[in-house]
């Protein structure tokens, strides 16, 4: 094979070779890993091939269509209307850039389409991106009804472990595993959001290894705000390949003459430190997404919905704020209910205008009140949705998504906005220009309480030429492009009913995200665990709330709650007005050592040490350069005094530190070698009163 015929990419740590195979019908995957991984015989090439299937069907094929691989699966289902589907493609040329990008066409002259296979290898990480595009370059116009991103091969020997992440509303984020030896497996959301139940996110090792330490690690994102899935599939000759996509709500779409579709990116990492490398890999490209905004520290916030709930007006408000700015909040955010109509949540969305009742005298004159704290001052939004009841939807029904002649269904005595009108992105982007044009507003909560139920557009044209689903999620990015370049030192929340629509597109396009409504101390503790390992902890908006609270009774302490929050960005829910002073003053104090080391745990590189499973867990924040060292821990055991283990204290196992160097808690002003660290641990003497730990230590080296 020539070199025409092989191309490489090159990420900081690892290597992405692909070859043209099949006659040249095909590319293939021939090397994923560390530098030097492309140097012997492919992983990935398995010479037997099994009988009745083609040579295709057991290709490691970067990305297929129906046509050439009939029986175990395709990447691309397509065809003109009413006439059978298959796509029977050849090479037709490639462009590439150095070891950055690259451009791989294929052609169906018979069908009219051209599919070019895209490349870009991301600077700074180890993360490619690929995507898809779709062009019709014939006469006739193309049905396209599987349009995957892309398809990912592993190298597994013994069957693979997939590592993913799911849940339901309060319980987002669920790191769970399973072992694929055989056979097909698959997540997806058709919510018009990836949803509460699964993240687009997976995690794929040979099963016979373990998941922590030397462990090699493939992982996917993909960048959809709408409907997806990904599926894996462990495929005759030995392959376990992935694939992942978007999937239209319409069941296909049509492809115009002239016209190109792009799919959306997926993110390929690859670590050799298993899933706690793996995730590190995660955050260093999240970081490189927020691009300069992540010299912006996040302001440690004050969030009145826990407090006050609907009931909004002037005179809590101030008085939770003067607690708030006390206590060394630096943001103060009303959540639902400032605007009319809004006593409940059956009416007053899409009238988005300050409640003249509840600040009598004057939004602007309250916002000064606020600002006068010292604090910045934020809203709550729910710019998508619309009440039966408010004025915009008496002037505007015809805004909803709705089926003509059916009923609608309400969620949360709401409806939903069709986002992907343009007409409907206008009217959120002036509301969004007046509002904070208007008034001194520095940030923003972009909350989505429902997904879509009847989705239909009256008079919009044939169901399959809307694409409605890549339409809403076209207007939601361009909204939030607005808000970035319009508005840039307004700060944007991404929320929908808590986790259900995070992913690299929206945390590209805002500053932080709601991981979960549920903010219990252990049930929030499990959630961070599993958001860390797919998203970074600048991204990660956490609070401190009443304890019991609504979703779990077990008790933890104000420590526990505060150093749980201070894992990712901190913000207070609580209604504070309750607490005694001394418990502000604590507050005040964490707060205080929260705003010394969130810098180390927004930028650092981060080890997750054991599980919530684990009597005592934690997690580890090195900053770039190795100086300071942050250690978040918590005991998830018993609470009655008892140590854990009778006569000794728990301990945490650090990661990555230098064994010669000395290490200095700062709190306590202990000693320790990094070997020490590294072999013994941190230790922590539970009891009652003692649940959870912030441990700052600087680094000494040896001279």
């Amino acid at each position: 094979m020539n070199a025409r015929e092989t191309w490489t990419l090159r990420t900081e740590n690892t290597t992405y070779v692909v070859a043209l195979a099949g006659d040249g019908q095909w590319a293939e995957l021939s090397a994923w890993g560390p530098h030097g991984a492309e140097s012997g015989p492919s992983p990935l090439d398995w010479s037997r091939r099994t009988h009745f299937i083609t040579q295709a069907d057991a290709a490691r094929a970067e990305y297929i269509p129906y046509g050439l691989r009939p029986f175990t699966g395709a990447d691309l289902i397509a065809g003109r209307p009413g006439e059978e589907r298959g796509v029977w493609w050849r090479f037709t040329g490639a462009t590439a850039e150095e070891d950055r990008t690259l451009r791989l066409f294929f052609t169906d002259e018979q069908l009219g389409l051209e599919t070019a296979l895209c490349y870009e290898a991301v600077p700074g990480t180890d993360v490619i991106l690929r995507h898809t595009e779709l062009t019709c370059v014939g006469e006739d116009e193309l049905r396209l009804e599987r349009f995957d991103s892309a398809a990912v091969n592993v190298p597994v020997t013994g069957g693979a472990r997939l590592t993913y992440l799911t849940g339901q509303w309060s319980q987002e984020f669920q790191r769970t595993q399973l072992e694929l030896a055989r056979g097909r497996f698959e997540m997806a959301s058709t919510q018009g959001v990836p949803g509460h139940a699964y993240a687009p996110w997976l995690a794929v090792q040979d099963a016979a290894s373990p998941a922590e330490g030397a462990t090699p690690t493939y992982g996917i994102a993909l960048e959809w705000s709408g409907n997806w899935h990904i599926t894996a599939e462990a495929e005759p000759g030995g392959a376990v390949r992935v694939g992942a996509g978007r999937v239209p709500h319409e069941g296909a779409v049509r492809l115009a003459p002239g016209a190109t579709l792009a799919t959306p990116r997926l993110a390929c990492a690859f670590s050799p430190d298993g899933l706690d490398g793996l995730a590190r890999v995660w955050h260093r490209y999240e970081r490189q997404l927020a691009g300069d905004r992540m010299d912006r520290p996040r302001q440690v916030l004050y969030n009145s919905w826990e407090a006050t709930g609907f009931d909004v007006e002037a005179g809590s408000q101030l008085e939770l704020a003067r607690i708030a700015a006390e206590m060394g909040a630096e943001l103060f955010v009303v959540d639902d209910g400032w605007f009319p109509g809004r006593a409940d949540d059956t009416g007053g969305l899409g009238d988005w205008y300050p409640d003249e009742h509840a600040f009598p005298d004057g939004f602007d004159h309250f916002i000064s009140e606020v600002r006068s704290l010292g604090m910045d001052f934020g809203l709550w939004v729910e710019p998508e949705a619309v009440s039966p009841k408010s004025a915009l939807y008496a002037e505007h029904p015809e805004w909803v998504y709705r089926i003509e002649g059916r009923p609608a269904t309400l969620v949360r005595n709401q409806l939903l906005l069709d986002l992907g009108r343009e007409d409907v992105q206008d009217f959120v982007i002036a509301t969004f220009d007046r509002l904070l044009g208007d008034h001194a507003i520095s940030y923003l909560k972009w909350d989505m309480n429902r997904p879509p139920t009847e989705r239909g557009r009256p008079g919009g044209g044939p169901v399959e030429e809307q694409d409605l689903d890549a339409a809403h999620v076209h207007g939601y990015l361009r909204v939030l492009d607005h808000l970035r370049t319009r508005h840039p030192h307004v700060t944007v929340e991404g929320c929908a009913g808590g986790g259900a629509r995070i992913e690299h597109a929206t945390i590209a396009r805002t500053d932080v995200v709601w991981p979960s409504d549920n903010t219990a101390p252990l049930d929030r503790l499990s959630i961070q665990h599993g958001y860390l390992h797919a998203h970074a902890p600048h991204t990660m908006s956490s609070w401190v709330t009443d304890s019991p609270g609504v979703f779990d009774q077990r008790p933890r302490s104000l420590g526990f709650r505060f150093v749980n929050a201070m894992a990712g960005v901190l913000g207070i829910g609580a209604d504070i007005r309750t607490w005694s002073q001394d418990r502000r003053t604590e507050a005040a104090e964490w707060v205080a050592r929260y705003k010394e080391i969130r810098d180390v745990v927004h930028h650092g590189d981060l080890h997750l040490l054991n599980t919530p499973d684990d009597a005592t867990c934690g997690v580890q924040y090195e900053e770039r350069g190795g100086a300071r060292v942050v250690v978040t821990a918590w005991n998830t055991g018993r609470l009655d005094g008892a140590p854990l283990v009778p006569g000794r204290p728990s301990r945490l196992r650090l990661r990555g530190l230098e064994p010669e160097a000395r290490y200095v808690d700062g709190e306590s002003g202990t000693a320790y070698s990094g070997a020490y660290l590294l072999h013994s641990g941190v230790p922590f003497a539970w009891s009652a009163g003692y649940d959870a730990e912030l441990v700052v230590l600087t680094r000494q080296r040896a001279r």
